[in-house]
């Protein structure tokens, strides 16, 4: 029932409401009815506070959501980052950064956003009518995640290019003699320790059948004088990227009724194929020498700073938080879920999966290094140059190659594809959230979404297209997604406030968040964030691929691109608060008051601004 009046008129309690519309004398089903009072002041329209809206689809079962936040956060970096980080930065030794930050910042974060998504029921930027000046950041968090869609699925496309490749007799990357392979290739039986020397690790070697095959085969990066020679578009790529982009528009088109149900596939299968490759590769000769490896502790390391900020910011990347999709499908959520247990359970998951890929990753290293005589460390490496290069070859010297290769790309596939498509529902629910033309008009939407990345995408299938592929890596999602969600945490805890949260979350789930979630929220989160801005931003180097230095124009237009996302927080600021009226101090009110408290502001009754001074406030 919607009332529209212009008197003064009394806004009932919410524990009242229910007295508003007696439904004693119905003979129909009761239901919980609510009265919404819209009123109109100084051009701007409040409501009486409500439980939000109970029409919202939901998931259709409670495992289709967690499968799909556990499939968002478990993706490549799982496998090609972590376990690499844990060998260099001390072993067993790193883990102590990495779990501290994950129960201190990794947690409350995660925890935070899911929260704020099953409490609101709105998507990334909608959500900030908890605080409207910070809109901003939701349209920041969104555009990043499209900017991510654009590269993340030409990886994907290129798991799938390897899967098709793999279903020979003989994997194309074995031996050299191919069209595609170089004078200079050279057969990795012949190379072991006394040919590299000189400094050179293995995993840096480009003339092996495996890395041209990458490079010369998939990439054709010979073609390409730089990213300012870019090329057509490969036309096998550009097939692999239409399946993955078709696979996306179809897990999306109907919501989460229909992306619930993908995830059954994508989010368990890299756990078979994980446990399979393990089983297989502490098999191999080596293998223990490369898990000893991944498992040495060493204390020392400790002391170096890098190997903090390391684990600061893989826990933060880990995770996912701040690109919207945790709040997407959090908002998809039964109001009363108890999203605590669920932030435990799926981001412990998340890192649990990333130590136990190690295993699988580090046994077969072990047997690289076991076969050319070297040590762990020349074959260890990490990103595509592990997936791509260096474990495909090790895949091509074992019997029945043809089938672990299949496997082993069917693991990339799916940890890909469930992870983009969390990134595209992020995109997809914020925008039509805030859009209603674009929510009745879901199915069209998602395919121009997927459409879109797909024209972008194919930038970076080019000749030269892993240029473009990793000036968006450095810059779209890097230093952007990092002030974005600072910006989140501060909003939350600052200005609508942990005590006010808080008491949204005992809504849901009938209790209060204790006082360690409440401290982390207000101050180390926060804090965590900031150490990782200017970390970050600290030992940013100059954009390279291997050996070769971008020009400095490409650093300006990967710069256009992270501010690109960045300045919609500013921006939307500004806009909102001119866009409001009356004095000074009630635009800042009603910019940072949530807008079904506006009549408080009318009423110079503002929460904000009024000074506690005992401790146990927020």
């Amino acid at each position: 029932m919607l009332l529209h009046q212009t008197m003064n008129i009394q806004v009932l309690p919410e524990h009242k409401l229910s007295s508003v519309a007696p439904l004693k004398q119905c003979n129909v089903e009761k239901k919980e009815v609510e009265l919404i009072l819209v009123k109109d002041q100084n051009g701007v329209q409040y409501t009486s506070p409500t439980r939000p809206e109970d029409d919202r689809e939901t998931w259709g079962k409670k495992i289709d959501f967690l499968l799909s936040v556990i499939g968002f956060a478990v993706d490549l970096a799982n496998v090609w980052r972590f376990p690499y980080l844990c060998y260099k930065n001390g072993g067993g030794a790193f883990l102590i950064p990495y779990i501290l930050f994950l129960v201190i910042a990794g947690m409350p974060l995660f925890y935070m956003e899911l929260a704020l998504g099953q409490y609101n029921r709105e998507g990334a930027a909608t959500i900030w009518k908890i605080c409207p000046i910070f809109k901003g950041v939701g349209y920041t968090v969104i555009l990043i995640a499209l900017y991510v869609g654009f590269y993340y699925n030409v990886i994907i496309a290129w798991s799938l290019y390897y899967l098709f490749s793999s279903m020979t007799r003989e994997l194309p990357w074995l031996k050299c003699g191919n069209s595609w392979n170089s004078l200079n290739c050279t057969d990795p039986k012949s190379i072991n320790g006394s040919i590299l020397g000189n400094g050179t690790s293995y995993a840096k070697y480009k003339i092996t059948p495996a890395a041209e095959y990458y490079e010369r085969g998939v990439l054709h990066l010979h073609e390409s004088r730089g990213i300012q020679d870019l090329g057509l578009p490969r036309w096998e790529l550009t097939l692999c990227l239409v399946v993955v982009v078709f696979i996306l528009y179809f897990s999306l088109w109907k919501g989460v009724k229909s992306s619930g149900k993908v995830v059954y596939i994508t989010a368990t299968m890299p756990y078979v194929v994980l446990f399979v490759l393990l089983i297989r590769g502490i098999t191999l000769p080596g293998a223990m020498k490369g898990i000893r490896a991944y498992l040495h502790i060493d204390f020392k390391r400790l002391n170096n700073l890098e190997v903090w900020i390391d684990a600061a910011t893989q826990i933060f990347y880990s995770l996912g938080a701040g690109f919207g999709v945790l709040i997407a499908f959090a908002s998809y959520n039964k109001f009363d879920n108890n999203c605590y247990r669920d932030a435990l359970l799926t981001s412990t998951v998340n890192c649990v999966t990333s130590f136990f890929s190690g295993f699988a990753i580090f046994s077969v290293l072990g047997y690289m290094a076991y076969k050319h005589g070297v040590d762990i460390e020349d074959v260890a490496t990490e990103g595509a140059g592990l997936v791509f290069i260096i474990y495909p070859e090790a895949i091509s010297t074992l019997p029945g190659s043809t089938f672990w290769a299949i496997v082993f790309f069917i693991m990339l596939l799916t940890l890909g594809i469930d992870s983009s498509m969390g990134g595209m529902e992020a995109v997809i629910t914020g925008l039509t959230d805030d859009f209603k033309i674009l929510k009745r008009n879901r199915k069209l939407f998602t395919f121009a979404t997927a459409f879109g990345t797909f024209l972008i995408a194919l930038l970076c299938i080019t000749n030269g297209g892993i240029y473009v592929l990793t000036l968006f890596d450095k810059y779209a999602a890097g230093t952007s997604i990092l002030f974005a969600v600072l910006i989140e945490a501060i909003g939350v805890s600052w200005f609508y406030g942990v005590d006010r949260f808080s008491e949204d979350i005992e809504k849901m789930m009938g209790f209060k968040p204790g006082l360690y979630w409440r401290l982390c929220w207000k101050f180390v989160s926060p804090a965590f964030l900031l150490f990782v801005v200017i970390a970050s931003t600290l030992t940013s180097s100059v954009l390279k691929y291997d050996e070769y230095v971008f020009p400095h124009w490409s650093n300006v237009v990967g710069w256009g691109v992270a501010m690109s996302s960045m300045l919609f927080v500013p921006c939307y600021a500004i806009y909102k608060f001119l866009s409001v009226s009356g004095t000074f101090k009630e635009r800042i009110a009603y910019c940072i008051t949530p807008e079904h408290e506006h009549h408080l502001v009318a009423e110079g009754n503002v929460r904000q601004f009024k000074v506690r001074v005992h401790f146990c406030a927020f």
